[in-house]
């Protein structure tokens, strides 16, 4: 099996498809509603998955279709990622240190 891409690879892979597959890039505010609107695919499946809702006639409410839509969503913040000029991998290990700074003792019982 390959192993997956890390995050540089990740938008490097995103940026290819779309300068060739998708011929270009949608601006950055519509990658931002392109966004909210994968996120509430997210939410949607959640809610019928995991939550008190049952799926519509036609639904897909399951775990492949709950990791498609989790795809779509980091496809779209590696393509806002690319578009801003953010190193994603740079981003999250700041993230990180930032969460475990911040949050170190937070979660520990007292």
């Amino acid at each position: 099996m390959t192993p997956p891409p890390d995050l540089s690879q990740l938008q490097a892979a995103v940026d290819r498809w779309i300068s060739t597959v998708g011929n270009g890039y949608f601006s950055p505010v519509t990658n931002g509603l392109i966004l909210a609107e994968e996120t509430g695919e997210v939410c949607r499946i959640l809610a019928r998955l995991c939550g008190d809702q049952r799926p519509k006639p036609g639904d897909r409410a399951d775990t492949e279709a709950l990791a498609d839509e989790l795809a779509d969503v980091i496809w779209v913040c590696a393509a806002l990622a690319n578009q801003t000029g953010i190193d994603l991998t740079d981003a999250m290990a700041r993230g990180l240190a930032r969460k475990t700074s911040r949050d170190k003792d937070r979660f520990k019982t007292p």
